[in-house]
């Protein structure tokens, strides 16, 4: 229902930095649980980074823990990832999604969410 525009992605080197921002087609926004995710060739999508509606509270995966932030504004309608001390195994597809549902979590299920950006690719070089 909500479509979604993801940029920033890119080719960095290990240890680099990228920023990746969503920006949603609805005003409503605010209202609604964010997520990135990240799949591989060969592998399973996952969940890297969620926020709650409210925006107090998060979720990260284990390997980003302390390199990845969600953040989100609502005012613009969009979500960021922001991605410090990149690894190569980082590289993936990165997908934004938005949960339109009622929920109170940061959720990290794919099928907590209704609507999906196309996705930006992300390369680390080693």
């Amino acid at each position: 229902q909500v479509q979604l525009a993801e940029s920033g992605g890119g080719l960095v080197q290990a240890g680099g930095s990228l920023k990746l921002s969503c920006t949603a087609s609805t005003r409503t926004f605010s209202s609604y649980a964010t997520g990135w995710f990240r799949q591989a060739p060969g592998k399973e999508r996952e969940c890297v980074a969620a926020l709650n509606w409210r925006g107090t509270n998060t979720y990260y995966s284990d390997s980003v823990k302390g390199r990845f932030t969600i953040s989100r504004d609502n005012a613009k309608s969009t979500v960021y990832l922001q991605m410090n001390g990149l690894k190569s195994e980082d590289t993936a597809v990165y997908y934004c999604a938005v949960r339109e549902s009622i929920g109170n979590s940061a959720y990290a299920s794919v099928h907590a969410y209704d609507s999906w950006g196309q996705g930006t690719q992300v390369t680390v070089s080693s």
